[in-house]
């Protein structure tokens, strides 16, 4: 199969499979029939053994893993379609969620994000974002991993304790750089990045898969929360489009892409992020067509996605958009613009009047120039409209093979694990080293007092020394006087 069938109206209307590198939009206001659309594709290409990654933000996408069924309001579709034998089925499908609750958990390293996209993400300035270089080269020539963001922090600490040290080496490290940097590395983690950084890490090679038959792997990212914190959302979206750029080789235009990214709610992408994260997000979508990707933007309005952007987009699918308001009806012209139309269609009328279900569709040929724009009857998915129960959500979650790779969190020993063992280290060499001299004190304290108690036992014997010399020298004269009386007598008698 080189093509897709997506809808009928003038003609059979057909998104061919070596054209999908070339982008495209998905449009259309709140139930206009946004969703059947992406499904239709997304079934197509799995079919062709296309892998996608979809980001699910209201959670209606799971049931593409549960063949559909037939009723009142699908029958009267087919027969207008004039399908009279429509297989319904199911597809393989890998559910993601960066929480863990309702999917595989996904996660990436701190060391893989890498300090440019990182400081994209965190809006650093010139000099924090050398700041930050910095504390990545430290952790790589100290042999710290930096795994999540505690091992970034403790690296940031290391830094700012040694930080006169290691500005003789890298350049200044200022400590007002490290606390903003601090500071907005607690906004990341507040939204979710404490369970975002860590491993085991996604392996790309995990979401370009095929299941047994052949069909592409449908990988639905759970972004019913995600969607509540848009710079974690970018983030996330941004590194496996980064991811599969840097990984991907140059291929050109191949019989059929390799991968196909759909961004639901694509203006968080780029009304809710920072202004580099957005110029990074244009570049690597101009850049990876050529790596045999394609990128699908889905949006309410279609003036939500840059004209940088738009500009590339050869392939549109365009539900109803309203007109109430000036701006919905700038939205309108815009659109209309961008549409190879001939003299028989208003295509600003059509836009307005579509039914659900319709949209106008132009697809690049084989040429890669737009085909005229048609008005068409989109198709029914193959897969369910029901809605999964709990019981058959965590079946799905559970039954992929990749749920137990990913489930466990793994906290080996990283930098904050060897900082902390460190400074532990470094703690009782500290106190062994105070005991050692409070020991050595009190040694010299005890010298000091034996010595006095020496010098004192000398003062006291000389002192009785001198006073028994004194005795005897006493004693002796007197001995001596008696003994020479006794001399002088004797011999005083005898004459």
């Amino acid at each position: 199969m080189d093509k897709i069938l997506i809808g009928k109206g003038k003609t059979e209307n057909y998104i061919l499979l070596n054209k999908i590198n070339r982008h495209g939009l998905i449009s259309g206001a709140t139930g206009t029939g946004k969703t059947v659309t992406l499904k239709v594709l997304t079934e197509g290409l799995s079919d062709a053994g296309v892998p996608t990654i979809l980001a699910d933000v209201k959670g209606d996408l799971a049931n593409i893993s549960k063949p559909g069924a037939i009723n009142d309001k699908l029958k009267s579709r087919l027969d207008e379609l004039k399908i009279p034998d429509f297989e319904f089925k199911n597809y393989p499908v890998n559910m993601w969620d960066i929480y863990g609750e309702k999917g595989i958990p996904l996660r990436v390293t701190v060391s893989e994000m890498g300090p440019l996209m990182l400081a994209n993400i965190l809006e650093l300035n010139d000099t924090q974002t050398g700041v930050l270089n910095i504390i990545f080269k430290v952790a790589d020539s100290e042999g710290l991993l930096l795994i999540d963001l505690k091992d970034l922090k403790q690296v940031i600490n290391f830094v700012g304790d040694h930080k006169d040290e290691i500005s003789k080496t890298y350049g200044n490290v200022a400590s007002q750089s490290l606390s903003a940097i601090s500071r907005k590395l607690l906004f990341i983690e507040d939204s979710g990045g404490d369970l975002f950084f860590g491993e085991p890490a996604i392996d790309i090679g995990d979401l370009i898969r095929t299941d047994a038959s052949g069909k592409g792997v449908v990988n639905i990212l759970n972004a019913t929360k995600l969607i509540s914190n848009p710079l974690l959302y970018s983030m996330l979206l941004l590194y496996l489009l980064s991811e599969i750029y840097e990984n991907f080789p140059e291929v050109g235009d191949l019989d059929r892409p390799k991968l196909v990214f759909f961004f639901d709610e694509a203006h968080l992408l780029f009304n809710n992020t920072p202004k580099v994260l957005q110029e990074k997000i244009i570049q690597v979508v101009r850049l990876v067509r050529s790596k045999g990707v394609g990128v699908f933007f889905i949006t309410q309005n279609p003036l939500d996605v840059p004209e940088s952007i738009s500009s590339q987009l050869s392939n549109r699918i365009v539900h109803q958009l309203r007109a109430y308001s000036p701006k919905e009806l700038k939205a309108i012209n815009a659109v209309a613009d961008t549409f190879r139309q001939d003299e028989s269609m208003d295509i600003k009328e059509e836009i307005i009047n579509l039914r659900t279900g319709e949209a106008l569709v132009s697809f690049a040929d084989e040429s890669g120039a737009p085909t005229v724009a048609d008005k068409a009857l989109i198709l029914p998915p193959h897969s369910s409209f029901e809605t999964l129960t709990d019981e058959e959500y965590r079946a799905l979650v559970n039954s992929s093979p990749l749920y137990a790779k990913y489930k466990d969190a793994i906290d080996r020993e990283s930098a904050y694990e060897v900082l902390l063992e460190r400074i532990e280290k470094e703690k009782l060499e500290a106190e062994k080293e105070k005991l050692e001299a409070e020991r050595q004190k009190e040694l010299e304290a005890q010298r000091k007092e034996l010595e006095r108690a020496k010098k004192s036992s000398r003062s006291q014997k000389t002192y009785i020394d001198k006073g028994i010399d004194s005795m005897l020298g006493t004693i002796t004269r007197t001995i001596g006087r008696e003994i020479a009386r006794g001399l002088l007598g004797s011999i005083k008698k005898r004459r």
